[in-house]
């Protein structure tokens, strides 16, 4: 019992203390530095992050529902999503490809040394965070047929 006390403590400092989006730059698809701090800090606007890798069957899944409702989302919020890859260094290479199959209509950033996935704790993906004024409002850890619908819902009261 003793353990899961401290695991329990440990879980609530790290949620209090990861409550705002890390000052990090990590790379967009043509291998330029994006600061996420300075990149998606407009007012009152919405950035879902969402954590995604090539080889990862639910992530794809997860984008191309968004991807799907992504237009009808945009006229109804302030909204921007961004695509976190966290492929690493040896399946990088799967990642432009992919997209250019997708026709995802949102920006793609790569996390290839996992250093956003660190800072926010990260363990499994898909996992989604929804960003508004730098402060991290809303977490999704993993996808099921309809998780977009249920996140929409959430956006809408943000």
């Amino acid at each position: 019992m003793k353990y899961y006390s401290i695991i329990f403590l440990l879980f609530i400092n790290f949620a209090i203390g990861q409550s705002k989006l890390p000052n990090l730059s990590i790379n967009n698809l043509s291998n330029q530095k994006i600061n996420l701090n300075e990149t998606y800090r407009e007012d009152d606007k919405i950035y879902v992050f969402s954590f995604w890798a090539t080889w990862c069957a639910p992530c794809i899944e997860e984008l191309n529902a968004l991807n799907e409702v992504y237009d009808d989302w945009k006229k109804d919020l302030n909204i921007e999503i961004i695509a976190v890859s966290t492929d690493d260094s040896r399946t990088q290479k799967r990642v432009k490809p992919l997209l250019n199959g997708k026709g995802w209509a949102f920006d793609v950033l790569l996390d290839t040394n996992q250093d956003l996935k660190r800072a926010l704790g990260i363990i499994n993906i898909p996992y989604t965070i929804v960003v508004k004024n730098g402060e991290i409002l809303h977490i999704q850890n993993g996808f099921t047929p309809g998780s977009e619908e249920e996140l929409y819902i959430k956006l809408q009261s943000l």
